[in-house]
């Protein structure tokens, strides 16, 4: 016989057991009741152990009865009382009484039967009890195999023995204590006293409900062990089912139905039991053969019919039993019950105030939601309220395992609910619920955060919260309580980090367990945004049908959708990039990105926005670098998705990358978005090669720059990682070398050109630009490769198309000269159209205060200098291109020039300058009637307004057509504002020398005599007359301004001017200056001059001349033709009195000695004219005439400016017609210079380099020459 373990303490042998069961007849009363009844209080004391121990193994022998038999109330009283003794010493002193009672097996064994006929001679419930506790607390501990078998053995006697099952109460509840008490006499009773289950049979279809439930709790003793259960299955098959359940219906004592359902719970442990229980037509074919039982009891209506019951302990051991069979298979039994309406009790058990009833149903009703066939019959729509209510109530309470089972039962429904059924009937019921969820996902207790996040996410759905209005203001509140949550728990696990190496595992559980709660919060979140998007579809659902027309609309699905983004960029993104730092977690990364995924479809018309965002945004140090989303997600990808695992984390992580880029495409940062065409190509694009991507990044850049053939798909992919690359770069996302990259995107252009492809415009785009970002300064494209891109280039119709503004994409295409001159004039067009800063702001500031330059204009202004020839682009691009766009070239040059003076530039690029700058004023609505009207309201301070305006007058006087020149004047001289304005800046000529309005007054003075010009000539009608005192005049020209050169040659071609017409303008008026003295004779014929000013005039022009500034020069000699001319007419020896003065040679011979071929200076040659006219020998002689004249042969005339060639030619005709010429071979030497002469160019339009800016002031050199 096998050995028996038993070593519980007496107490767990008495009273209830937790699984249900209770032992069988009066079992049920306590050894507390037991003395009540007298036993205890008639002794006044426990016996010592050894005379207690020999009164209970011999007591005194009764005349007339057999050993043990009861003689009446005092011997029941005695025996009672030696038994209560006997306990109270063994359990005081077990060790002592074990010993003793050990000594001797025979008198053991004789003890233990006595007492066995005891218990079963005495028919008081008191003392049977009592023999009962005693013999199962002496039992367990001797622990005597031999004991204990002769105590089954009595037992199983005295069963056999009897006649009928009426006093069998007391051997059936030993047995079950006994067994209870030694868990391994289960097997051992079944496997050597197989025929006890018939007396057990026997018991059960006798009439006592006190003898069937000691029968259930022994056979529930019984089926606990599985060996013991599989060798009873035949014996529960064939026997005892039928029966147990009818017994279990018909039972009225709570003791039977108890002992009743702790047998069915030991039974519903095996699979094999609850397929035969739950087999409705296997019962009722058993019960055909079985007296007593019937066959149309079935265990879903005898549980139904406990819980309709008003007892407590039954509704809760009735939802056990129906979940111990359930969590077999809920889809073959769970109908079984649905179809006894049981959910319906359920439910309305979850406002019970028991929590263990609560919890218990919510139980059990987890499990029956698992079947479709619990929502056909609209369980749940009748019974969510009541799944609210309680877990409203619930949730006050400090239960935790009810919180959590609650929950789960409300994320089950919420889940499961079938959407043509609406689970919410109102909108008051919505409400309630996501107030209770939102006050559990803030439940201190993790556990219960954790589940209540679960059921937020099932209830996020479109068909739980349609019923109108969809109430967007409780939907953020609990959106925010489960992000601030969330957020509190990770700052929390952040603050507790553990210090020291013993606590590294708790600190990845900790991790583990923050990486779970942000999962779950995410699920919530995309369920969120998921709902948004079906809701964009439901016209109903886009705000509250009942808001009043005047109230404030938050509560549309536009603010809840600006929320959702808002959320994420603030809450969602942080808590990510820091779970990040420690773990990454492809799940939770699936789900994030589908978020970021979901809201560009949320938020339509900031998806770009958000897109340049999420690339800008730096996300820490989880890839040790700064790092932008591309980069995150081509790491995952790498990561997890490189061996065709996590296929769903692939499929995400590109439909990411797919949006995000088309977004960035579409709105990039300066230039305008591609054409739809062009978006369809590169939609289709990424589509196909995105989901390919899965290499790191040095494994990108090595497939990109492999030049074997390419397939298409291979193709397709590496304009993908193309595509990657350049919105990275665009970003300041470098994360892969830029030498690496510029040699990876060569190898590609140079493939495709092998391979005799032309790529989409914007992978091309893509590859120009990292060429240009990548490129360093000390490296260049080798004469292939810019020959290659030429090619590419040609085949594009418009350099829009592949253009991205940044100043280095600038400086690749000006760079190579191949590029430059075809592309160059194109490509500054662009960059100046797009670039956003008109730097006016940099005028103002003087050169020892000079701002940064912007990066732009640095780089620009970095070529200009070392490609002077960009300039004439520039210049070009003035006068072609649109205003906004020419207004940026001017000022960029503006800035250039007056940043740069040691740059020199020459005359040409100045003067083409200028007269750009003054037709394209004209050709966009500047006219001069404006401009005067402007300058007539301004005051002579107003110099910033005045000085273009005066350049723009003037060009308008000189550069037009001569009918234009007409016109203009005509305006001109009509506006008298303008003209009272000239006469106040002429007065000014002698103001101080530091006066800031010396360009200003250059310019007035040269526009007073173009006016004059032209209103003598044309005979224009004059409505303002300017008054000039000539005393003034000649005192500033002898006096001259510091740095003044062009005021002194500006107020030389005025006085030129009025020379000529004689002082006969109608429009200026000469006035003396005060009192003028007594006329000589001389001065009347000079009138209005008089002979003194005269003098002073050829003595100021005599020193301006010495100064050798060639303006001031040829604006000299100039006035000195005119005033020779005026001179000459009045009074010829007057004149040349003043053409012969000795001085002249000396200031002609200074001239002369201001270098090499110094007398072929335009202003020397006009000046040796003018003398050689008034034959003033004492100035030139004839022999200085033909060394003159053979340097002139020597020289090479064809380096010679026009207007020395100009000066030139008058030289020799003077000559000639004065007959100088006498020497024959003089003369063959001049006829030769004449005939290599090109043609003069002294009439009509003027070139184009005539018109300069010289200091701020449009001069034109043939108005001042001539």
């Amino acid at each position: 016989m096998r050995a028996v373990c038993a070593g519980k303490s007496a107490a767990s042998a008495e009273g209830k057991r937790g699984d249900g069961c209770e032992a069988g007849g009066d079992g049920g009363h306590s050894r507390a009741q037991e003395r009540g009844r007298g036993g205890a209080s008639i002794r006044e004391g426990p016996l010592p152990a050894r005379p207690a121990l020999a009164a209970a193994r011999d007591p005194p022998p009764v005349p007339g009865l057999r050993a043990g038999a009861a003689a009446g109330p005092r011997r029941v009283v005695r025996k009672k009382h030696m038994l209560s003794c006997f306990q109270d010493a063994l359990v005081r002193h077990t060790s002592l009484v074990t010993q003793l009672v050990s000594q001797d097996q025979r008198v053991c064994i004789h003890f233990i039967s006595v007492l066995f006929g005891l218990l079963c001679s005495m028919e008081d419930g008191s003392v049977t009890n009592l023999c009962i506790e005693v013999l199962i607390q002496i039992t367990t501990h001797l622990k005597l195999e031999q004991t204990i078998h002769c105590l089954l053995d009595e037992c199983h006697k005295e069963l056999c023995n009897m006649p009928s099952m009426r006093g069998s109460l007391a051997t059936l509840t030993l047995l079950g204590k006994l067994v209870d008490a030694i868990p391994a006499l289960a097997d051992e009773l079944v496997m050597e006293h197989g025929n006890l289950m018939e007396h057990l049979l026997r018991g059960l279809v006798y009439p006592s409900e006190g003898i069937q439930a000691s029968v259930c709790y022994l056979y529930g003793k019984l089926y606990s062990s599985p060996v013991a259960a599989e060798m009873l299955s035949g014996h529960f098959r064939e026997k005892l089912f039928p029966l147990f359940l009818s017994i279990l219906d018909g039972a009225q004592t709570k003791e039977l139905q108890i002992n009743c359902l702790g047998l069915l719970r030991q039974l519903l442990k095996y699979d094999l039991f609850v397929s035969m229980i739950m087999n409705q037509d296997g019962m009722e074919e058993s019960a055909k053969n079985i007296e007593g039982s019937s066959g149309n009891t079935s265990l879903p209506l005898v549980l139904k019919k406990l819980l309709l019951s008003r007892d407590e302990t039954l509704q809760v051991a009735s939802a056990h039993c129906i979940t111990a069979v359930l969590v077999h298979s809920p889809a073959k039994h769970a109908p079984a019950f649905i179809h006894a309406d049981i959910p319906e009790f359920l439910f309305e058990h979850l406002s019970s105030s028991s929590e263990v009833l609560v919890w218990s149903s919510c139980n059990c009703l987890t499990l029956l939601v698992e079947e479709p066939l619990f929502f056909s019959k609209c369980h749940t729509v009748y019974g969510i309220e009541a799944v609210v209510r309680s877990l409203q109530g619930s949730l006050k309470m400090n239960n935790i395992e009810l919180h959590k089972q609650g929950l789960l039962l409300f994320a089950e429904i919420l889940t499961r609910q079938p959407e043509e059924i609406k689970l919410f009937t109102s909108s008051a019921m919505c409400r309630d619920a996501g107030r209770a969820l939102q006050e559990a996902v803030s439940s201190p207790v993790l556990e219960v955060a954790a589940e209540a996040l679960k059921a937020t996410s099932a209830f996020l759905r479109k068909d739980h919260q349609s019923t109108p209005p969809v109430q967007y203001g409780e939907l953020r509140a609990l959106l925010e309580a489960m992000l601030n949550r969330c957020a509190e728990f990770s700052q929390t696990l952040l603050s507790r980090r553990p210090l020291g190496h013993a606590s590294s595992r708790d600190s990845e559980k900790a991790i583990l367990q923050r990486g779970k709660f942000l999962l779950s919060t995410l699920e919530g979140f995309r369920s969120a945004c998921r709902l948004a998007i079906e809701f964009q579809s439901e016209p109903s659902a886009q705000e509250n049908p009942f808001t009043a027309p005047s109230a404030k609309k938050e509560d549309t699905l536009e603010a809840f959708s600006e929320f959702l983004l808002s959320a994420c960029d603030s809450l969602c993104i942080p808590m990510v990039m820091r779970h990040l730092e420690q773990t990454t977690h492809p799940a939770l990364m699936e789900v994030f990105l589908s978020i970021l995924h979901n809201l560009f479809v949320i938020v339509p018309h900031m998806k770009e926005k958000f897109s340049k965002k999420l690339e800008d945004l730096v996300l820490g140090r989880w890839m040790r670098a700064s790092s932008s989303f591309i980069r995150l997600t081509l790491e995952l990808k790498a990561r997890f998705c490189s061996d065709l695992s996590h296929s769903a984390l692939n499929q995400v992580c590109s439909n990411f990358l797919y949006y995000m880029c088309l977004n960035l495409l579409s709105a990039p940062e300066k230039t305008g978005p591609p054409s739809k065409e062009e978006l369809s190509a590169v939609s289709e694009l990424l589509q196909h090669g995105l989901p390919q991507i899965s290499s790191r990044s040095p494994e990108s850049l090595a497939f990109l720059s492999d030049r074997q053939y390419m397939e298409g798909a291979a193709r397709q992919r590496q304009y993908c990682i193309l595509l990657l690359f350049y919105l990275a770069y665009i970003h300041e996302d470098r994360f892969v070398s830029e030498a690496e990259l510029f040699e990876a995107v060569q190898s590609f252009l140079l493939s495709l050109q092998d391979q005799g492809e032309r790529p989409p415009l914007v992978v091309f785009k893509a590859s120009i630009y990292l060429l240009a970002i990548c490129q360093d300064k000390d490296n260049t494209l080798r004469e292939t490769m810019v020959s290659a891109i030429r090619k590419f280039l040609e085949g594009i119709p418009d350099l829009q198309l592949v253009y991205t503004h940044h100043p280095l994409l600038l400086r690749f295409f000006l760079l190579y000269p191949e590029l430059m001159s075809r592309y160059g004039h194109h490509v500054l067009e662009l960059w100046f159209f797009w670039e956003d800063s008109s730097y006016e702001e940099l005028d103002d500031v003087t050169s020892a205060g000079q701002p940064a330059l912007p990066a732009s204009l640095v780089v620009l202004f970095q070529l200009l200098r070392s490609i002077p020839s960009i300039l004439l682009i520039l210049l070009d691009l003035i006068y072609s291109s649109p205003v906004d766009t020419a207004h940026k070239v001017l000022n960029s040059l503006r800035t250039f020039l007056r940043r740069n003076e040691d740059i020199q530039v020459g005359g040409l690029i100045r003067g083409h300058f200028l007269l750009i700058l003054q037709r394209l004023l004209v050709e966009h609505g500047a006219s001069p009637s404006g401009v005067s009207k402007l300058c007539g309201k301004c005051s002579p301070t107003d110099v910033d307004i005045l000085q273009p305006s005066f350049n723009f007058l003037y060009w308008s006087l000189h550069q037009t057509t001569p009918s234009s020149q007409k016109r203009a004047a005509a305006v001109l001289l009509s506006s008298t504002g303008l003209m009272e304005l000239l006469e106040k800046m002429l007065a000014l000529t002698l103001a101080k020398a530091d006066s800031p309005r010396t360009a200003l007054l250059c310019s007035a003075w040269l526009l007073t005599a173009s006016f004059s010009a032209q209103q003598h000539k044309g005979s224009l009608q004059v409505h303002q007359t300017l008054s000039v005192e000539m005393d003034q005049v000649l005192k500033a020209l002898s006096f001259p301004k510091k740095k003044a050169a062009l005021l002194s040659a500006a107020i030389l071609c005025f006085l030129r001017t009025a020379l000529r017409q004689s002082f006969s303008s109608a429009l200026v008026a000469l006035v003396p200056s005060g009192a003028q003295p007594l006329p000589a004779t001389e001065d009347t014929v000079l009138a209005p001059l008089r002979m003194s000013q005269v003098r002073s005039l050829v003595i100021g022009l005599q020193n301006l001349l010495v100064q050798k500034d060639p303006l001031l020069s040829q604006a000299c000699v100039g006035c000195l033709e005119a005033l020779l001319d005026y001179l000459d007419a009045r009074s010829p020896d007057i004149a040349l009195h003043v053409a012969s003065q000795p001085w002249n040679r000396f200031l002609l011979f200074t001239l002369l000695d201001a270098g090499e071929n110094s007398f072929l200076r335009p202003e020397i040659l006009r000046l040796m004219t003018l003398f050689m006219r008034y034959r003033s020998s004492s100035v030139l002689s004839h022999e200085e005439v033909g060394d003159v004249l053979q340097g002139v042969a020597l020289a090479d005339l064809s380096t010679l400016s026009n207007t020395t060639l100009q000066a030139l030619h008058g030289f020799f005709q003077q000559l000639q017609s004065m007959g100088h010429l006498a020497d024959h071979s003089m003369a063959q030497t001049l006829q030769a210079s004449l005939e290599g002469l090109p043609p003069s160019t002294s009439s009509g339009q003027p070139p184009l380099q005539d018109m300069l800016c010289l200091g701020g002031v449009a001069v034109s050199l043939s108005h001042i020459r001539n």
